[in-house]
């Protein structure tokens, strides 16, 4: 569906983005991963699904980083037809101890850089298919874009003005053929939840299932994990023409959280 596009998706070398870029892949799509730590595994699992991919390291708290990621993207492959703004940090502390530092790399990462990104890539998109326009920008917000948690205030602060950035861009684009909408995801098994995962059972000593139960019992009523393969087939459906009139929407994928 998918063939002769490319997506960029950030914070893409594990996790929820490496999960919505293999299922891109799987659709035709082009690659350009980001994010830090190993990206020749992520790069090799891409290749296998018969696209071509490539990488490009950008600090997502640094403009200049954002620009030169995003001019890379374009001489590689032509223009970004798919944005996906995934990068993401975490700093968990009540709001009178949240270190100021700590509340600027959130915002930075988690909000501004999607921005940059956005910014970046709409006017190609707005000029494809000769000028009426073909894009599909994908934010990847979170549940706490939707409701809020104690010691999260960067991290809801952030999410919430994703939500809000999502909906003006789709309405500014709502005449044309680009789209943004929000995934946002309750808890989902990435190597950073489930250190938490861990951490729960050791201070408690409990067994890992026991520890998990725990931590979805306290948020999430299905009690289960939401995967990064059903987030990637959501993000698939988001590109599909089934959702050219899917404008504005902030889609959470939380197992009821948001329901209660």
């Amino acid at each position: 569906m998918l063939k002769g596009k490319t997506a960029l998706v950030t914070g893409s070398t594990s996790g929820i983005g490496l999960g919505i870029a293999k299922a891109l892949a799987q659709q035709g799509a082009n690659i350009v991963l980001n994010g830090f730590g190993d990206a020749q595994g992520p790069k090799h699992e891409i290749e296998a699904l018969g696209v071509e991919v490539d990488y490009h390291g950008a600090d997502m708290s640094c403009p200049a980083d954002i620009e030169a990621m995003m001019a890379f993207a374009a001489q590689r492959f032509g223009r970004v037809d798919i944005l996906v703004n995934n990068a993401g940090i975490q700093h968990v502390a009540r709001v009178e101890h949240f270190p100021p530092e700590r509340w600027d790399a959130v915002i930075a990462i988690n909000l501004s850089s999607a921005f940059h990104a956005t910014r970046l890539a709409l006017p190609a998109m707005q000029a494809a298919n000769a000028g009426k326009g073909w894009g599909r920008i994908i934010n990847v917000a979170s549940v706490h874009g939707l409701v809020a948690s104690a010691e999260k205030a960067a991290y809801v602060a952030a999410k919430h003005g994703l939500v809000g950035l999502t909906k003006v861009t789709a309405l500014e684009n709502a005449t044309t053929g680009v789209t943004c909408n929000a995934i946002c995801p309750g808890w989902v098994l990435t190597p950073l939840v489930q250190k938490q995962v861990d951490a729960k059972a050791q201070a408690l000593h409990l067994s890992n299932a026991e520890a998990t139960k725990l931590l979805l019992g306290e948020k999430e009523p299905s009690l289960q994990f939401t995967t990064p393969e059903e987030l990637g087939a959501l993000a698939v459906f988001f590109c599909s023409p089934a959702a050219d009139n899917v404008r504005g929407v902030a889609w959470n994928m939380d197992g009821g959280w948001a329901a209660q």
